[in-house]
């Protein structure tokens, strides 16, 4: 079952102006910055109220976020929403017809364990499971 709308991963070209930007839109700093090597990407979080958001800068070319803004402009890049069981939602949803993009999830950015939903099965968004490691 989704818990909690957990976080907007935003996908941007230069991760230190969109650091500024949002600091100064939120008027907070962020509490995180990670790299995270399998994924190739450096985030930022910031916490809003229950929810985050979350920034996301390709690393490599290979990264899927560089691939991404090849294609498409800066800005959301997928919904993510928190977890109690991810196995268990990850077998829920494959029932229900949707088309995960993970076997198995995977360890992501703020300790978390992640999957993700296919856009194609999920009108057009890429979803993204988390929980709490």
């Amino acid at each position: 079952m989704l818990v909690n709308l957990e976080h907007l991963g935003l996908a941007v070209k230069d991760l230190e102006a969109a650091t500024a930007l949002y600091t100064t839109l939120l008027g907070q700093e962020p509490y995180k910055r990670e790299h995270v090597a399998s994924e190739a990407v450096d985030t930022v979080f910031f916490q809003v109220g229950g929810s985050k958001i979350e920034l996301l800068a390709g690393t490599s070319p290979e990264s899927a976020i560089t691939r991404y803004l090849e294609k498409k402009p800066e800005g959301i890049h997928h919904v993510a929403f928190e977890v109690a069981d991810i196995r268990a939602e990850m077998q829920r949803l494959r029932s229900e017809g949707f088309v995960l993009l993970n076997e198995e999830p995977k360890p992501g950015a703020d300790n978390k364990l992640v999957c993700f939903i296919h856009p194609k099965s999920a009108g057009g968004v890429l979803v993204e499971l988390c929980q709490s490691v």
